[in-house]
């Protein structure tokens, strides 16, 4: 039986994918947004199996004070001349109907770096991209934004800009290469050169349920364009049913035997409604027709959970449920641990100050866009059980430690320590919505003990429990609310470990000891 890849490849929050095949081994980068280490790269030798192999953006950005689902979007990668080049788009604002979005390049000889400085290229639109043609010559290339545009998605198209290596600028004068199809909200634009003509493929109908890719060609790098007269060439669209929803923003690679595979964003809502793994990507098998379109092998226009592996690939290796496991007991962190806005540093998460346990310096608050101290990782399964242990000692209710469900600073779910009427007590809060909900009970702790946290998320159900000390079984915590907040945006939902103090002057921190986070299915 011929091997298949099972979709998504990269579960939960991995959007807006970009494939490259160097040498034998294929890349994808991914969107970040607010989270540090931005630009997350996997790796695979089959487009089957995918590990997270590195990070590329990291002290190149300042991210605090971005508002949420802006910062780190759409990076792509290429390999020229022995090099990667990487451009991402840092957004400060998307308040409108402007939009503060700043495009750079950085290059390296390895994928593991090191990493140039950033070439500043320009701020009309997101999403750029770099087209390597055969004359030797580089073009930019990104979605435009018209503010001027009074109703709907403001990006009227796609510009394009000569960009000089030497220079290391932008040369010439931008040239508009295309319009937007009816399906409007055009970005994501990548170019591939193939028997003479130029293809570009977009995405566009926006990012939710209306996401397509769409494909032109030109024998001419500037255009005029013509649209693939059965546009979209992928979608889900007007198709509720299908597991795979909002697909587009999709990018190519062909593999050394000649075959050619789209990577793709998708997500899985549960319920038919709530994304809150956010966007995933999913990889669909393509070919190109006798008129030189680009088609799926499966016919149609939809995304398929399985699709078929390359040619004389090996079958993929049978995984069980993911498991992340950590005890704090090695020289740095795991690089599968995130930060919102400010990189994890021995600052504020030290692994020397208690040899065994992470220490976590306070922060500002859960809404703040500066200094919060939240270390989380990815919710992948819509079933999983994740726990762990801390030690802390809060002599105010200003002060805080625990365990967190977090989509943004205005989507979250706590159940932290704190101390109040001079005891040391458990208790819950969530924001939903920017809604903000504090449940009246507390549990009360014995000082000096750790306390050990557990949530167990199944679909949009959330269950936390904790014990203390020596304690073996474990206590169910207060009512935690129906979590299907916990979706929307550009992000997914993460799960991880926090401290906060509002007062910012007693030097609070929490100790933890492990952190352990289970699927328990897709």
């Amino acid at each position: 039986m011929k091997p298949m890849i099972s979709n998504p490849i990269l579960q939960g929050f991995n959007p807006d994918p970009c494939i490259v095949r160097v040498q034998d081994t294929y890349y994808i980068v991914v969107s970040s947004f607010e989270w540090l280490p931005g630009v997350r790269v996997y790796q695979s030798e089959n487009l089957a199996v995918w590990e997270h192999c590195t990070d590329i953006v990291t002290d190149q950005v300042d991210l605090r004070g971005n508002p949420k689902n802006c910062s780190i979007w759409a990076p792509q990668l290429s390999y020229h001349d022995d090099l990667f080049y990487l451009l991402y788009t840092d957004v400060k604002s998307t308040k409108r109907p402007f939009k503060d979005a700043h495009n750079y390049l950085i290059t390296a000889p390895s994928i593991e770096g090191p990493w140039s400085a950033p070439v500043y290229l320009n701020s009309s639109g997101f999403d750029p991209s770099l087209f390597h043609d055969e004359d030797g010559r580089k073009w930019l290339l990104n979605a435009l934004w018209d503010y001027r545009i009074t109703e709907g998605n403001k990006s009227s198209g796609i510009v394009m800009q000569e960009y000089d290596s030497k220079q290391q600028r932008l040369i010439g004068d931008p040239v508009k290469v295309f319009d937007c199809t009816p399906l409007k909200k055009t970005e994501a634009p990548h170019i591939y050169k193939r028997n003479g003509y130029y293809y570009l493929l977009t995405a566009e109908g926006g990012t939710g349920t209306g996401h397509a890719v769409t494909v032109a060609r030109s024998r001419e790098l500037a255009g005029p364009y013509e649209v693939d007269p059965q546009n979209p060439m992928l979608t889900s669209r007007e198709r509720p049913e299908l597991p795979l929803q909002c697909a587009g923003h999709g990018s190519l690679v062909q593999t050394p035997g000649g075959e050619w595979y789209m990577a793709h964003l998708c997500t899985r809502p549960i319920h038919g409604e709530y994304a809150i793994l956010g966007r995933e990507t999913a990889i669909q098998q393509v070919y190109w027709d006798k008129e030189g379109w680009l088609r799926l092998t499966s016919g149609g226009h939809s995304p398929l959970l399985e699709v078929p592996a390359p040619e004389g690939s090996l079958p993929a290796k049978t995984e069980g449920p993911y498991v992340f496991e950590e005890h704090f007991d090695g020289p740095a962190l795991a690089k599968t641990w995130n930060s919102l806005r400010i990189l994890a540093d021995e600052n504020w998460c030290s692994l020397a100050a208690r040899p065994g346990y992470l220490r976590l310096t306070a922060g500002e608050s859960m809404q703040s866009l500066f200094r919060h101290h939240l270390l989380a990782v990815r919710q992948r399964d819509q079933h999983f059980r994740a726990e762990t242990a801390l030690e802390a000692e809060p002599r105010s209710y200003l002060q805080m430690a625990g365990m967190m469900l977090y989509l943004n600073e205005d989507n979250y779910v706590y159940a932290y320590i704190s101390h109040e009427e001079g005891v040391k007590v458990l208790r819950m809060c969530w924001c939903a919505a920017a809604q903000f909900t504090l449940l009246p009970d507390t549990v009360v702790l014995e000082a000096g003990l750790p306390v050990h946290l557990a949530v167990e998320v199944q679909e949009t159900k959330a269950a936390f429990f904790y014990r203390t000390g020596e304690q073996s079984s474990w206590n169910p915590l207060l009512e935690a609310p129906d979590i299907h907040f916990l979706s929307g945006g550009f992000t997914g939902n993460f799960v991880g470990i926090a401290a906060h103090d509002m007062n910012q002057l007693q030097g609070s921190y929490a100790d933890f000891a492990y952190f352990r986070y289970e699927g328990k299915g897709h």
